[in-house]
């Protein structure tokens, strides 16, 4: 995963971002996690940003995040999608292959 080091306007203007948003103490953030970092071995690539929530409450406000683990989806700087429930890794691929180019 991608440390969420840049500021927040910058990944906002990426093409495309998918940006995983936890908290430390949560464990269900854990098995999310795992899952997410199962896709990103499985590709040989980093492909998502981590962002600890309990740092930007500003921006979880600002784009109405309902809860704890999300899967933020930005494309062309405006939110397409949210993903709450992480049900699968199967599941999880195929909400999002459009959003992933595979190649290295």
């Amino acid at each position: 995963m991608i440390t969420f080091q840049e500021s927040v306007h910058e990944i906002m203007s990426d093409q495309t971002a998918i940006i995983f948003i936890h908290t430390p103490l949560c464990g269900t953030c854990k098995l999310a996690r795992t899952m997410l970092e199962t896709i990103e071995i499985t590709l040989d690539k980093n492909i998502f940003y981590d962002m600890n929530g309990s740092i930007y409450p500003q921006f979880l406000q600002d784009h109405k995040v309902e809860s704890i683990p999300c899967l933020m989806i930005i494309v062309n700087g405006e939110v397409e999608r949210k993903i709450y429930a992480f049900q699968s890794v199967p599941y999880l691929y195929d909400l999002l292959k459009a959003y992933i180019h595979v190649g290295k």
